[in-house]
C-alpha cells in the first residue's frame, strides 16, 4: 500500500470518528432531560449502580473517548467495589494471558481524565473505581 494512500485512508477514518463523536454528543445533549427523568425513576430500585452509570455517561459526553475506553469505563462503573485490570480484560472478552495488558492502556487515559481512581492494595495489587 502506498504511503500517500494510507495517509488518506487514516484521515478519512479520523474524520468519520470525530463526526460520530460530535453527533453523539449533540444527540445526548438534546435528549438529556428525558434521560435524567428515567434515572430519577430508576434510583428507587438501584441507587448506587444507576448513579455510577449516570456519571459514566456524563463523563463520556465531556471527554472524547475511544470505544475501548468507553467499554472499560462501563465495566469499571458496573463494579462499584472496584476491579483489577485482568478482570476488566476478561469481562471484555480478552484471552486470560493478555487481559491485563489490554485494559491497561485505556485505564491510563481514564486516570488522566480523572474518570477512574486507582487504589493500591497490599503488595502490587491494584483496583480501579469510578471517581
Amino acid at each position: 500500500m502506498r504511503l500517500a494512500h494510507k495517509r488518506k485512508v487514516q484521515a478519512k477514518l479520523q474524520k468519520r470518528i470525530k463526526a460520530t463523536v460530535a453527533n453523539l454528543s449533540s444527540a445526548t445533549k438534546t435528549a438529556k432531560p428525558a434521560a435524567e427523568k428515567k434515572v430519577v425513576e430508576k434510583k428507587v430500585v438501584k441507587p448506587a449502580v444507576e448513579n455510577a452509570a449516570a456519571q459514566a455517561v456524563a463523563a463520556k459526553v465531556d471527554v472524547a473517548l475511544t470505544p475501548k475506553q468507553q467499554q472499560v469505563l462501563e465495566i469499571v462503573a458496573t463494579n462499584v467495589e472496584g476491579i483489577n485490570p485482568k478482570s476488566i480484560g476478561l469481562e471484555a472478552g480478552q484471552e486470560e494471558s493478555k487481559a491485563a495488558s489490554w485494559a491497561t492502556g485505556a485505564l491510563k487515559k481514564l486516570l488522566e481524565e480523572n474518570l477512574v481512581v486507582k487504589e493500591q492494595l497490599a503488595g502490587n495489587k491494584v483496583i480501579y473505581k469510578t471517581a
